[in-house]
C-alpha cells in the first residue's frame, strides 16, 4: 500500500478502506475458494482474508496509531483504545461463496465515521458521524433519505436464535399484521442496513445481543442513525451493552408497527 491517506478526514479513510476491500472482493469473485473453517458452521474464504489485509493497510497508512478489530485478523492495538476501527471485509460470505453478489464491505470508526461498500453495484454508503451519503463513480454524492414507501422489510433468519422462544423471526413473518403491511426479504448481509438508510428498504430486523460494536453491524448502524432512521433493539430499548438485537426502521410509524407485532408474539 503506497497511497497515503494521512491528511484525510475519518470519513475519507473509511471510504478508501471500504472501496479497497470491495476491489479485492470483486476481483476474486467467481474463483474456486476453499472454505476456511471457523467453527459453529461459520467459515471464511481467501477473499475475506485478503480484503481485510487490504483494508488494514489503508487504515495503517492513514491512522497508524489507531486500533483495529477485524472479523478475520482479530484485534490489533489496545481493545480499549479511544480510536478503534471495526472491519468486516466481506459480509455475506455464504452468498459470495455460492456466486451470489449480495455482499457488503463494512468499515467503521467506533462512534465516528463509517462506510459500507457494495462491491458489485459500485455504491459506497458513508457517514461522517452527522450526515449520511451515497457515492458512486460518475455521480455526485446523494444524501441518504430513508422512507418506508417500499414496504420491504429485511429479516435475518440465520442461527443462532438467542431470543427464542420470546422472539423468533419466523413468528414475525407469520403475523397477520406483517402480511398485511409489509413484504419480507432475506438478503443475509448487512448491506440491508445501508438499504434502509437509502430508502431501498423500510426496515431491518435481527435477533442477537449488543450489536453496536459488532464488526458486522457498526457501520450500518452508524449510517442509519446519521440518515435519521429509528434504531433500537428488538425490545425497543436503545442499542448498547444491554441491548437485544436490532430493529432499524425508516420512520417512527414503521418502527411502531413492527414493535407491536413482535410484542404480540411473545
Amino acid at each position: 500500500m503506497t497511497t497515503s491517506y494521512a491528511s484525510s478526514d475519518d470519513a475519507a479513510v473509511a471510504i478508501a478502506g471500504a472501496r479497497a476491500g470491495a476491489d479485492v472482493v470483486r476481483s476474486m469473485y467467481g474463483q474456486r475458494l476453499t472454505p476456511i473453517d471457523k467453527g459453529a458452521g461459520d467459515f471464511a474464504t481467501a477473499a475475506d482474508v485478503e480484503a481485510e489485509k487490504t483494508i488494514r493497510g489503508v487504515i495503517r497508512a492513514a491512522r497508524p496509531d489507531d486500533a483495529v478489530l477485524g472479523e478475520e485478523g482479530g484485534q490489533q492495538g489496545a481493545a480499549d483504545a479511544v480510536r478503534q476501527w471495526l472491519v468486516d471485509p466481506l459480509c455475506g460470505t455464504l452468498n459470495y461463496a455460492v456466486g451470489n453478489m449480495l455482499v457488503a464491505v463494512n468499515v467503521a470508526l467506533r462512534d465516528g465515521a463509517a462506510a459500507v461498500a457494495d462491491p458489485f453495484s459500485g455504491e459506497v454508503f458513508f457517514t461522517d458521524g452527522e450526515s449520511a451519503w451515497r457515492r458512486q463513480e460518475g455521480a455526485d454524492d446523494a444524501l441518504l433519505t430513508p422512507t418506508s414507501a417500499t414496504r420491504l422489510v429485511d429479516v435475518n433468519l440465520d442461527p443462532p436464535f438467542p431470543g427464542a422462544p420470546g422472539f423468533r423471526a419466523v413468528d414475525l413473518l407469520a403475523h397477520p399484521g406483517f402480511v398485511e403491511s409489509f413484504r419480507p426479504r432475506v438478503v443475509s448481509t448487512t448491506l440491508a442496513l445501508a438499504w434502509v438508510a437509502a430508502g431501498k428498504r423500510a426496515a431491518y430486523v435481527t435477533d442477537g445481543g449488543d450489536l453496536s460494536m459488532s464488526v458486522h453491524f457498526a457501520a450500518g448502524i452508524a449510517l442509519c442513525r446519521a440518515a435519521g432512521c429509528v434504531v433500537t433493539g428488538i425490545d425497543g430499548a436503545p442499542v448498547g451493552e444491554a441491548g437485544r438485537g436490532l430493529l432499524v426502521a425508516a420512520d417512527a410509524e414503521t418502527h411502531g408497527l413492527l414493535m407491536s407485532m413482535m410484542r404480540s408474539r411473545r
